[in-house]
């Protein structure tokens, strides 16, 4: 299981991933979910992965091996729409490989990415394309897309973010969301990879993996715990009588 969230705001973009794949009493592995597309000064694009691991990192290694040619790819599109065209059809097309009759149904080919990044001439965008292939945009009104275990991080996003939101309240927003679902879920785990993007900067502003002895994420969420509980002590008690 992963668990990944990214936000599309006014000033940029924010990007958080996990980086477990398996948890068990014997076995955690680990792989980066998090994949950056760039042509400094011309485009950034970022990648978040869920699901079957086999599939995403074919649907990766594809969109790598083709940048760079002379066919339509990543690197030459002309907008962020076109890009996230470009990685569905590639999704659709390594499911359609691995299992191209569709009869395994033991087995979940299935993978969820979000696309988010900008291309120079055009605002940033944000898209969650689904395992079919198709895809949704983020939207003022919805500025947020979480792909995997996505539940027990919900509801501090929900009631913290808005598309006005600044880029630094939004990456504590981040570590807190992934804080309550680490806390509840054994199959998130650390360490997080995080990239921040401002709007028109054409690179990113921040790109760093939070490890488990990360000082500030400590703090943070020991603030966050601390606060919660002095929050609910304070609260009026319900009527007994």
């Amino acid at each position: 299981m992963t668990y990944c969230v990214a936000m599309r705001l006014a000033d940029g973009l924010v990007f958080a991933s996990d980086s477990r794949t398996n948890a068990g009493f014997d076995q955690i592995s680990t792989f980066r979910k998090m994949h950056v597309f760039d042509k400094p000064g011309e485009r950034e694009l970022v990648l978040l992965s869920a699901g079957n691991l086999a599939t995403s990192q074919s649907v990766i290694s594809l969109l790598e091996r083709r940048a760079g040619t002379d066919t339509t790819n990543v690197l030459n599109t002309a907008t962020m729409f076109e890009t996230a065209e470009i990685v569905g059809q590639t999704m659709r097309e390594v499911i359609r490989r691995d299992n191209p009759d569709g009869k395994l149904s033991h087995v979940d080919f299935s993978c969820s990415l979000i696309l988010g990044g900008q291309i120079k001439g055009e605002a940033p965008r944000l898209f969650n394309v689904y395992p079919e292939g198709n895809f949704i945009e983020a939207t003022e009104e919805t500025p947020y897309f979480q792909i995997g275990e996505s539940k027990y991080g919900k509801p501090i996003l929900d009631r913290i973010v808005n598309y006005r939101t600044p880029l630094d309240r939004a990456y504590q927003c981040a570590l807190i969301s992934f804080d309550s679902t680490m806390k509840s879920n054994l199959s998130v785990g650390m360490p997080l990879d995080v990239a921040i993007y401002r709007k028109d900067a054409l690179k990113p502003c921040l790109m760093e993996r939070v490890e488990e002895q990360c000082e500030y994420f400590h703090s943070l969420r020991q603030q966050w715990h601390s606060g919660i509980q002095e929050l609910f002590s304070s609260l009026e008690p319900p009527a007994t009588s």
